[in-house]
């Protein structure tokens, strides 16, 4: 697992993870856990956004603890603390999670992170926190749909995926793979895909640019195309003229 984010991006990408994860996921789980003081352990957690997002969800105290490479991002996940939660830091490189990296835990979290995996690191997570209910949110599924459409819509949205499985990954197979990798286990899962227009002008810019540079780097000759596409399609978002739906996965676990 060697991918990084900037805070700059957490921060831009957060309004539209909190409207697209899965509500009724979270009132399921609420229920299954009651109201007894819970430990969360949110891997891969950055700045904290699941946390955010969650704990108000969650009936009971709760202490969330943070786990990511990055020392800039828990320092940002420690300084937001909602109140009615406590929040710890932990440096741990996810891929090679064990379980006593999670004692204790009486819910394992994550967002956007299993298909930035690969098919043994997420084996790895997965051992490491057999028997504990998860809430997985935010997996990419490989579909997008512009609007309006655009005939290299097709052709960006194969070699973005085909990027994201690079190496090994699993990108839009990740859901899949976590299902099938927890037999006996309870899996419910449900769409919560992000829904992003002319109010979410800043994400779908950025977003757009970051899918253009993918597809490109995964199929060079696409470079020569992409130049006017970006610019009709920044062109139409700064107009308030483009819709975009991105899919994504949100995964319940109950053992």
């Amino acid at each position: 697992m060697s991918a990084t984010v900037s805070p700059q991006w957490l921060e831009l990408r957060e309004p539209a993870d909190a409207a697209a994860r899965s509500e009724e996921l979270a009132a399921r789980l609420r229920r299954y856990l009651g109201s007894d003081c819970l430990a969360i352990h949110d891997l891969g957690g950055g700045s904290g956004a699941m946390g955010r997002w969650l704990a108000p969800r969650l009936a009971g105290p709760q202490h969330w603890v943070v786990h990511d490479r990055d020392a800039g991002l828990l320092e940002r996940a420690v300084a937001g603390t909602p109140e009615g939660m406590t929040v710890e830091a932990r440096r741990t490189d996810i891929a090679r999670l064990t379980p006593a990296d999670v004692a204790g835990a009486g819910l394992v979290t994550a967002s956007a992170l299993l298909d930035l995996l690969s098919a043994d690191e997420l084996a790895t997570v997965l051992r490491a926190c057999a028997g504990l209910p998860m809430l997985l949110a935010l997996t990419v599924t490989g579909r997008v749909a512009l609007t309006p459409p655009d005939p290299l819509d097709a052709r960006l949205e194969a070699a973005f995926n085909a990027h994201q499985r690079r190496d090994g990954l699993l990108g839009p197979d990740a859901v899949a793979a976590a299902a099938a990798g927890l037999p006996g286990a309870e899996c419910v899962v449900r769409p919560s895909p992000w829904r992003l227009d002319g109010a979410h002008a800043g994400l779908l810019a950025e977003w757009l640019g970051g899918w253009v540079a993918a597809a490109c780097e995964q199929e060079p000759a696409l470079a020569a195309e992409v130049g006017p596409y970006q610019h009709r399609r920044l062109v139409q978002a700064a107009a308030g003229e483009l819709s975009v739906t991105v899919d994504h996965a949100d995964l319940l676990v109950l053992p």
